[in-house]
C-alpha cells in the first residue's frame, strides 16, 4: 500500500515537470534503449529523457529480484523463496527453476500462494518473499559423464542387501536370487537390523500448525 501511495503523490508531480512530453517522444525514449536503432549514445540524452528511463523502472514491483513482504505485492506475481514466519528465512520454494504465484490480492493479515506441488496455502502477509523464478530450470536434465562424477558430488555407491553376504546386511546370504535372505518370511530390515516397512517405524506425523494448506479442487 505505501508504495502504491507513493506513486499516486509521485505521477501529479511528474505531469507538470513533464509537462511537454508526447506519446512520441515516449516512444523515442524507448527507442534509446537500442543505440543502433536510434543512432544515439546514452550521455546524449537529455534530463527529460533520463527522467522518463528512471520512471520506465521505478516500479518495484516489476524488477525481479526484489525482496519485499508479500502485502507490498500485486496479485499473479512469481515468487520464490518464500518464509513460513516473519523473519524467519526463506523455507519454500527454494529449489532450481520453481517459482509460486499469488492467486488473491493479499489483506491485512494472510496471502493465498499456490506452491509449485499445486497446494495452495495461506501465509502471513508479513512473510517476505522474493520475486521471479529461481534460474537454473534445467538442472533435472543434467546427466553425469561417469560414476565418477557422482562421487565429486559426495554422492557414494548404493549396493543392495540381498547382494551382500549374511555378515554384511540382513538380507544376505541365500542361494541365487533368494529374497527371503537363507530364512522365510524375513522382512525388510536396515543394516542394523531395525524393520523398514511396519507401520510402527514410519516417521510420525507433525503436530502443530504448519500454514493453512487448501487442497487443490479435482477436475471433473
Amino acid at each position: 500500500m505505501a508504495l502504491w501511495r507513493a506513486r499516486v503523490a509521485s505521477s501529479p508531480l511528474l505531469k507538470r515537470i513533464l509537462q511537454p512530453a508526447s506519446t512520441s517522444f515516449v516512444n523515442h525514449t524507448f527507442r534509446c534503449l537500442s543505440t543502433d536503432a536510434a543512432g544515439e549514445t546514452p550521455d546524449a540524452l537529455s534530463l527529460k529523457d533520463k527522467m522518463m528511463r528512471q520512471m520506465a523502472h521505478l516500479d518495484i514491483n516489476s524488477q525481479v529480484g526484489t525482496c519485499m513482504p508479500l502485502s507490498s505485492m500485486r496479485i499473479g506475481t512469481f515468487i520464490h523463496n518464500i518464509e513460513l514466519n516473519p523473519g524467519q528465512g526463506g523455507k519454500l520454494v527454494r529449489a532450481a527453476g520453481t517459482c509460486a504465484k499469488i492467486m488473491k490480492e493479499p489483506n491485512a493479515k494472510n496471502c493465498l500462494v499456490k506452491l509449485p506441488s499445486g497446494i495452495e496455502k495461506l501465509i502471513d502477509s508479513k512473510c517476505r518473499a522474493t520475486i521471479g523464478r529461481v534460474s537454473n530450470a534445467s538442472h533435472n536434465t543434467r546427466k553425469l559423464r561417469k560414476a565418477g562424477q557422482s562421487r565429486w558430488l559426495g554422492r557414494r555407491p548404493v549396493v543392495r542387501g540381498v547382494a551382500m553376504n549374511p555378515v554384511d546386511h540382513p538380507h544376505g546370504g541365500g542361494e541365487g536370487r533368494s529374497k527371503s535372505s537363507g530364512s522365510f518370511g524375513r522382512v525388510s530390515q536396515t543394516p542394523w537390523g531395525k524393520p523398514t516397512k511396519c507401520g510402527r517405524n514410519q516417521e510420525k506425523k507433525r503436530k502443530g500448525t504448519f500454514g493453512k494448506f487448501i487442497e487443490p479442487k479435482k477436475k471433473k
